[in-house]
């Protein structure tokens, strides 16, 4: 039935989405290991209004432990740090003419955990959109049912169908959940 597969096809989309949406907050979660990643989500007060980093500047990795980001224009360097003091990243940008050098100390143990609670905190905000998704589906589907446009057999088969997408994508973040948290816990 059509409006069954529409309905399959934007909920696993949706949660598609989610999921890829937890991978980019996790991106931004340092790991004692330099990586562009961590500054993807600054925001730069520059020409009078809040831009991206990558508009302002080019972010490179001269080693692992350290990121140099290093301005377009020598007027915005200032705004470029202040970003990075402002964030919750916890580094201390140094000034070199046109750049800004980010050295990334080894995590701490007390550290490691407290990034390991964001990494459940951002997986539980995950799992709860993939949930919320799969609600907005079965509604969909209820309503068909209600309308009569699918017997009591389909709208059963449908749900179970939402269930198994559902089942898939919390599966695919709580292995992403996993994964970060073995990569902050490395020493």
């Amino acid at each position: 039935m059509a409006a069954l597969d529409d309905i399959y096809k934007h909920t696993e989309e949706k949660m598609q989405k989610a999921v890829e949406s937890t991978r980019a907050e996790y991106n931004g979660i340092r790991t004692g290991r330099a990586s562009t990643a961590l500054v993807d989500r600054l925001q730069v007060e520059a020409y009078g209004t809040s831009v991206p980093l990558k508009q302002v500047a080019t972010v490179n990795v001269p080693d692992a432990r350290t990121l140099q980001i290093s301005a377009f224009d020598r007027s915005t360097v200032g705004a470029i740090k202040k970003a990075i003091e402002t964030s919750d990243l916890g580094l201390t940008p140094n000034i070199d003419g046109q750049h800004v050098r980010l050295s990334i100390p080894p995590l701490n143990e007390e550290r490691r955990k407290d990034l390991v609670k964001l990494v459940h905190k951002k997986a539980e905000e995950g799992k709860i959109a993939i949930r919320n998704i799969r609600h907005k589906g079965i509604d969909e589907i209820k309503t068909l049912h209600k309308d009569h446009k699918i017997t009591d057999d389909e709208n059963k088969r449908a749900g179970d169908h939402v269930q198994k997408f559902t089942d898939k994508y919390i599966k695919d973040v709580d292995a992403l959940t996993q994964h970060k948290e073995k990569e902050i816990m490395e020493v």
